[in-house]
């Protein structure tokens, strides 16, 4: 008995810690149609801009879904009779270059009872200096539609993608079929953050993530293509060459971006 007695306290204290544990919501809506939620990691709450920034984004966002499910349960109310939807978007720092360039992931979770949940991936490349978000246009000569710099990129990311479905023996899908929407323009390559280096307070080149459908089948899930500082070196401005430097650290690749 005194084993069992226990057991059980140790059980609850698991539950309770295990509780305790997670994190707090930092904007929440909760009706009948939706349960949504926003989460900022430590890092960037530490920015009170940055924060500013992303919360603002964020509660955008749960507005226009909350909006979006309330019209929708009065439309269709069966569909909710189960619950509400349920969506989650999280932001968390993936890199600090110079101490001056901060990529931030932006991660979403949606769950509209279709067929199976889905998920978004997208970035903030935001500038600490200026106080705003930017592009990679700073550390580039030029980054035309359709030119050099962007046509370079958009090889190197192919090969990255064709690299990484060998890895996962989907290189059935490795087609240009599956590749016609990485575009050579800023706008259409695909969400992009500098990558860390083993060189500090370097970028050893840019990751280019991709969610579900984008590069491949809903099954194959996300994709992140990495592009080393050197394929691009050509095209680098002053400042590309002052923030480049190192190699991709070894665990990068393997761990989740």
């Amino acid at each position: 008995m005194i084993g069992l007695s226990v057991a059980v306290a140790l059980s609850a204290t698991c539950v309770i810690s295990a509780l305790a544990a997670d994190p707090k919501p930092d904007a929440v809506i909760k009706t009948k149609s939706i349960d949504a939620r926003i989460f900022l990691d430590d890092r960037i709450k530490a920015d009170a801009t940055l924060a500013a920034d992303c919360l603002a984004e964020g509660r955008k966002w749960l507005d226009k879904n909350a909006a979006e499910a309330a019209a929708s349960r009065k439309e269709d109310p069966q569909f909710f009779k189960e619950g509400g939807w349920d969506f989650e978007r999280k932001y968390a720092i993936r890199s600090v270059v110079g101490d001056r360039y901060v990529s931030v992931l932006r991660n979403d979770y949606m769950d509209t009872h279709g067929a199976h949940p889905n998920s978004d991936v997208n970035t903030i490349l935001w500038d600490k200096s200026e106080h705003k978000r930017i592009s990679i246009r700073p550390f580039f000569t030029e980054t035309a539609d359709n030119g050099a710099t962007m046509k370079a990129m958009v090889k190197a990311v192919i090969a990255s993608l064709r690299v990484e479905k060998k890895k996962r023996d989907t290189s059935e899908t490795a087609t240009d079929e599956w590749f016609k929407s990485v575009e050579p323009s800023l706008l259409k390559i695909g969400a992009v953050t500098l990558a860390p280096s083993t060189e500090a307070g370097k970028s050893s080149g840019l990751t280019f993530h991709y969610p579900p459908y984008a590069v491949g089948p809903y099954a194959e899930g996300e994709y992140v293509a990495f592009v080393p500082w050197e394929t691009l070196k050509t095209y680098l401005t002053a400042e590309g060459i002052r923030i480049f430097g190192g190699a991709r650290p070894k665990g990068d690749a393997e761990e989740p971006q």
